[in-house]
């Protein structure tokens, strides 16, 4: 399944995979998006699958975003891993 990325009240709603296949053009679509916009927020709710590459794509967008003085917000329940991935950098 794609990604689809719908903008509703301001949020951007991430529908499919954020997988491998779809990472590249989703981590160039929201560098333009966080160079324009100061404050991004992503719902993951209905993000199905979301791999080791798709985790660090939203880690590089928040980088991105932290160098430009900038926010990019992860905000929905959507998909376990990446709340796990998460939990073990902090934990380190």
């Amino acid at each position: 399944m794609a990604l689809q990325i719908l903008k509703q009240n301001g949020i951007f709603q991430l529908q499919g995979n954020l997988t491998t296949a779809t990472t590249r053009s989703f981590i160039i679509h929201f560098e333009h998006i966080i160079n324009k916009v100061k404050n991004v927020t992503v719902d993951i709710d209905r993000v199905h699958i979301i791999d080791a590459s798709g985790v660090a794509a939203l880690k590089t967008l928040i980088a991105i975003a932290l160098r430009s003085n900038n926010i990019f917000s992860v905000v929905g329940y959507g998909c376990k891993d990446i709340y796990d991935d998460y939990r073990s950098v902090c934990a380190k």
